[in-house]
Formats: structure tokens, sequence, C-alpha cells
């Protein structure tokens, strides 16, 4: 009962702030069009508008490693596995500069799709070949004007946790414009918003951990989908990596013997 109670509240709490701070984006965008020609600002007050919901949550605590791993000045194709819709706030709280590439419902949602064409975010319909061939040709124009692009490879969400196969696009971009891969593994975000559902559950820590850059040629790989493969193990064994239970300092001390090292 507790749980669906504060979820009533919370969900209440979204509606009512996006109202007041979409108001606050208009303000942004009309003030920073005319010269902001990346969106910069825009994206930033949206990793701002992403963040607090986290931030706010007494249940939920973020713990985030690598962050010094993104160069703000780089361009990126940066790729995340796809938990929940909690992903997309987590993600928000890295605060650098990326267009999302997302689907075309998403813009059907007050407020928050409205405030997706003011950052003009590249949207998809998965339906579409033609589509599909536009968001391609966004993406290259928005690498082209130095912004980095953000892809949930998977295509959906993995209502397990667990991760699932990826799709090619992420890496034929990466590819085409020899742009670095930013891989970024997060974990928890399916136990605190499960499914479909909007119930808010209890107490849970949500991990994000910013992987290594990757050239996209340095597996010696120009197939997209091996490349891809080859990503999504990097990410499969830090993901596998971070649900490791904490060593206690018993084990630090047997590992230490060994000249092995705890996981984590």
């Amino acid at each position: 009962m507790g749980h669906i109670l504060f979820s009533i509240l919370f969900w209440l709490f979204v509606v009512v702030s996006s109202v007041v701070i979409f108001c606050g984006a208009l303000v942004v965008w009309l003030v920073t069009f005319p010269f902001d020609k990346r969106g910069w600002v825009q994206h930033r007050y949206s990793c701002f508008w992403g963040s607090i919901y986290i931030w706010l949550n007494p249940f939920w605590k973020l713990e985030t490693e690598g962050r010094e791993k993104i160069d703000q000045s780089a361009v990126y194709i940066a790729v995340s596995n796809h938990q929940s819709m909690l992903d997309i706030l987590v993600l928000h709280t890295l605060f650098f500069h990326f267009k999302w590439v997302s689907k075309k419902e998403n813009l059907y949602m007050p407020f928050v799709g409205w405030n997706m064409m003011l950052n003009r975010y590249v949207i998809v319909d998965r339906a579409s070949r033609k589509s599909l061939i536009k968001m391609m040709r966004d993406c290259l124009y928005h690498i082209e004007k130095g912004s980095s692009i953000m892809i949930f490879p998977e295509g959906s969400r993995s209502f397990d946790g667990k991760l699932r196969n990826f799709k090619d696009g992420a890496f034929r971009l990466a590819l085409q414009t020899n742009s670095p891969i930013l891989p970024i593994v997060q974990d928890g975000t399916w136990r605190a918003l499960k499914g479909k559902g909007l119930t808010v559950n209890g107490r849970t820590t949500i991990k994000v951990r910013v992987l290594d850059p990757i050239m996209p040629h340095e597996f010696g790989d120009t197939d997209p989908h091996r490349l891809g493969e080859k990503v999504r193990a990097v990410m499969e064994s830090a993901l596998n990596e971070m649900r490791q239970p904490p060593a206690t300092e018993e084990r630090k001390q047997v590992l230490a013997r060994k000249g092995g090292k705890p996981p984590g």
C-alpha cells in the first residue's frame, strides 16, 4: 500500500513539475535558438529536468563511476543498455551534450515530447524503413555539427535486467564517421521501476558506469554487426562486475595475498 501511495505522489509531482519546467524550457529555447545552433543550452536544461527526479527521490541511491572518462569536447556515439524508463533520467545526470535517438511514440507525451522537439532530438519510426534512413541522415548531420548521439542499441527495454542483442545502427554510424563509441552501463533501474508499470519500488541502488571510449576500428573489424557484438561483450562484462557483492575486508586480504583484486 505504501508503494502505491508513494507512486501516486511521485507521478503527480512529475506531471505538475513538467508543466512548470517546460515553461522554462520554452523560455530557454526562445532566448538561445538564434545563436545556440547545437542546442547545447537547451540540452543542459533538459539534463537538469531529468536529473531532479533522481535527486529528489529518497528511495533511489545513484552511484556513478567513470564520469571523468567523458571528454566534453569530444563527439561520441554513446550506447547504453536499457532496463527501464528511468534509464533516460539516469543518463541525463551525466550532463554531457548529446542528441537522443528516440522512437516516435515518445513525442506523444505532453511536455516531454514537446521538449524533445525543442532539443531537435532524432526521432525514428521503427516500422518504417524510410524513417530509419532519415534517422541515420539526421544523426550524421548532428555529428557533423559537433553533437554526440545517444542510442539504446538493444532497441527496447529489457524487463529482467539482462542484456539483449544489439542492433547495428549505432556501430554503423561509428564506422562511417570514425567517431569513438562511449559505452555506458546501467543497473538497478529495472528494479526501481519494473516493466511497463508505474509503481515505484522501495529502496534501490541505481548504478551507472561510464566505460573507456572505444575507437570503431579498435577491434580490427569493419562489420557493424560484429563490432556491436564485441562492444556488447565489453558492456556485459562490466554489468556482471557491477553486480558482484562488495568484497569483505577478509576477502580483500585473501585476494591481495593471491595477487588478485576484488571485483568492482
